[in-house]
């Protein structure tokens, strides 16, 4: 029990055994808004002048001690002199910490990270929640914590977010872990489990008791010996600053290869540079610099964007997303699921729910099939196994939830179904009509198509109203995202319960609209269209790929359908022939369907818009052939073929996703500009830094963006027609994030 209680609010004050505990108290994850930094500062100075006080231990109420700084704090920092005010006010308030006169004690758990961080390294000790470790005086209002919670992780993701520790943390981790550390953890961003934490001299005490009360003692220690110890003070070496800069050298040329159009990884390495060059004080005023900088910078404005849009595309509202009224369906809990089809993509969804520990049936049509898919997944996790990632144990455990079958048994006990077969309407159908035979009528129906209409497959299910899209990405059990697709009668809770799922197992799921090739495919119809219609005109295959990747991604878009395979598009684009439709308006090159003619399928032929070693080989070389049908179609449609600048690789392409991305909001197919953003980030690898295509478009500007739609049309054809959204916005200066939602 406390011997005296002062204040509450968002820092609480009282005395505990002759020392005073400052409570931190902002829910959900004690973040440090305005009130919370002074609540700490005067609670601080409080205790250094209380007589009743030996010591001082800071703790986190709930679950965590300080996840770190209110992110939309940022938001208000305008200008560089903004966040150089509110930099050097943070830097005062911390030193002021580290100057207390009585011992001060951090005690850590849950998550310490960005800010939280650097306010528990200017404490003069750390203690941490380790393995076996208890919590501290319970969750808020009252009651007792379980008697263990996870490890403690301590980090500095700043970088996330593209920017870097701004309160020190470049200039006081480095003197605590290392040079090598300090620089990891601020470039990846990635936090450290409280064990490796304390072996590099982050923690002082792993905690296997009651955290609060080992804290309180542990302070006491402190001040009975009057031990008193500010990491700014620490010394460094010159053999340790001679080290400290040739790590950061090294940091350098491996972030050359890693974060390739980024900054603030870099700035990261400049600023704790600088402390090793100038000291503390001086590096601490460059970091204060550096900070400021990346701060106002579109690289951080796009991370922090994508941060929220990530989360709004959870926060799926019933009027916007299902044209029902004020309606907050249950999600329903998914205990036992299915998979139809054990191909690549089967298998690797059943490989989601089974690491997510929810067992699964696996069904394929004969034993031949099921064989090649259970080896598929058997190789899989041995690579996973192989990197150290899983235990031979994990992996036989998980494994185990995977009920391989080629029958319907068992399917009217499962929670949820995913249809996994080949991408071919009569066959999908034929599927859906059969599980609406054999389970519960409550039971999920879903379709992975990445194409096709979702509501053909609810009539032929014969419940309409519980069957919609899961679009995973290739490969399922690695690719964060799912496009969940509504049908027109799909229920709202099975909406829900599919937003609660992609939680659980691991998946960022945005929910979309169901048209042909949904959210993601529609517009990527528009960006193969450009790069084929490029390559015609003079461009080659390689040059459009690496254009591409130098502005930020991963692979370049043949490089991509080399990989994917080109006979997947190839037959989309004969089952829309069939039906009288094509995947974009304008020009549809022959070249794709000539490479699938000649069996060019990409990497696992050996030749495709590349020549590989052999078939499944990643080494690839140029292939004078592309260039020899390129001539032929240009001549064909009257092409006279000449040199193309990168810059303009780059505007046809991104100005062609904006376009379409607007059309897809003004369709109502997405809820948000966000949402087409999260979705182009994690499923094609959109450069983060870059926001994705709506809030690059932004960014151009969307007057830039029409001038270049309308200069297109004028050059190329009506096929270039501008989107109502876009000349909408344009004419009401506005842009995509300035804009209500589109419903219709």
């Amino acid at each position: 029990m406390a011997d005296s209680l002062l204040n509450v609010g968002t820092v609480r004050y009282d005395i505990r055994d002759r020392v005073a505990v400052v409570t931190v108290d902002n829910p959900p994850v004690n973040a440090l808004s305005p009130a919370v930094w002074t609540g700490i500062d005067e609670a601080i100075a409080r205790a250094n002048a209380d007589p009743s006080a030996d010591a001082i231990v800071l703790v986190g109420a709930g679950t965590t001690f300080i996840a770190g700084a209110d992110i939309k704090v940022f938001d208000t920092l305008k200008t560089r002199e903004d966040s150089l005010a509110r930099s050097a006010a943070t830097h005062a308030l911390l030193r002021r910490m580290e100057d207390s006169t009585k011992p001060l004690v951090a005690a850590l758990h849950g998550n310490t990270l960005g800010g939280g961080m650097e306010v528990a390294m200017s404490c003069h000790f750390r203690v941490a929640v380790g393995p076996g470790g208890a919590g501290n005086e319970g969750p808020r209002g009252g009651g007792s914590r379980p008697a263990s919670e996870p490890v403690a992780k301590v980090g500095q993701p700043e970088v996330l977010l593209g920017i870097i520790p701004g309160a020190g943390g470049t200039q006081r981790l480095p003197r605590l872990a290392g040079v090598e550390l300090a620089l990891q953890m601020c470039t990846d961003g990635k936090p450290i489990a409280a064990p490796q934490a304390k072996t590099a001299g982050l923690i002082d005490e792993i905690v296997e008791g009651d955290l609060l009360a080992s804290a309180i003692a542990f302070a006491k220690s402190k001040a009975a010996k009057r031990d008193i110890r500010k990491t700014r003070q620490i010394a460094v070496s010159e053999d340790s600053v001679k080290k400290g800069l040739e790590a950061c050298a090294t940091m350098r040329l491996a972030l050359a290869k890693t974060a390739k159009g980024m900054r603030a990884p870099f700035a990261v390495v400049d600023a704790v540079e600088a402390g090793l060059r100038l000291g503390f004080d001086a590096g601490s005023i460059r970091e204060r610099e550096i900070f400021a900088d990346c701060v106002v910078s579109t690289e951080s404005k796009a991370l922090r964007h994508l941060f929220f849009a990530e989360r709004e595309a959870a926060k799926v509202t019933p009027r916007a997303a299902f044209g029902v009224g004020d309606f907050a369906p249950t999600p329903t809990d998914i205990r036992r699921a299915a998979v139809v089809g054990a191909g690549t993509m089967g298998g690797g969804i059943a490989m989601n729910y089974a690491n997510a520990g929810i067992p699964v049936l696996l069904k394929e049509i004969d034993q031949a099939a099921l064989d090649r898919g259970l080896a598929t997944i058997r190789r899989n996790y041995d690579v996973t196994m192989s990197k150290g990632k899983i235990s031979p144990a994990q992996l036989e455990r998980t494994l185990a939830l995977i009920t391989p079958t080629t029958s319907y048994d068992g399917f009217d006990q499962v929670d949820i179904v995913t249809e996994a077969v080949f991408e071919n309407m009569e066959l999908k159908k034929a599927t859906f009509a059969e599980l609406g035979k054999v389970t519960r009528p409550d039971c999920i129906l879903a379709s992975n198509s990445s194409t096709l209409d979702i509501d053909e497959f609810a009539r032929s299910s014969g419940r309409p109203s519980q069957v919609l899209g899961h679009h995973y990405f290739s490969p399922a059990n690695v690719m964060k995202l799912v496009e969940i697709v509504r049908g027109r009668e799909t229920d709202p809770g099975v909406i829900a319960a599919s937003l609660k799922l992609a939680k659980r197992l691991g998946k960022v799921g945005v929910v979309v609209g169901n048209c042909f090739g949904f959210v993601a495919n529609r517009m990527l119809a528009y960006y193969m269209r450009e790069a084929y219609l490029l390559l015609e005109e003079g461009a080659s295959v390689e040059q459009i790929d690496k254009a591409l990747t130098d502005f930020g991604l991963p692979v370049g878009p043949f490089g991509m359908q080399d990989i994917a395979g080109i006979d997947v598009g190839a037959r989309i684009r004969q089952y829309l022939k069939s039906i009288g439709k094509t995947r974009a308006e304008g020009p549809q090159s022959e070249i794709p369907d000539r490479l699938f003619d000649m069996g060019r399928y990409g990497q696992k032929t050996g030749a495709g818009w590349y020549k590989y070693d052999a078939p499944g080989s990643r080494n690839r070389t140029p292939d004078p052939l592309i260039e020899e049908l390129a001539a032929q179609a240009a001549a064909r449609r009257g092409i006279t073929r000449q040199p193309i600048a990168n810059e303009e690789i780059i505007a046809r392409i991104t100005t062609a996703l904006a376009n379409e991305g607007a059309q897809v909001l003004e369709d109502g197919y997405a809820t948000r500009a966000g949402d087409i953003d999260v979705i182009y980030v994690y499923g094609f690898g959109f450069p983060r830094y870059r926001g994705g295509p709506m809030f690059y478009a932004d960014t151009v500007g969307l007057p830039v963006v029409l001038r270049r739609v309308q200069e297109y049309r004028a050059r190329f054809g009506d096929y270039w027609r501008p989107a109502a959204l876009l000349e909408r916005l344009v004419t009401e200066g506005r842009g995509f994030y300035s804009a209500a939602p589109v419903h219709v």
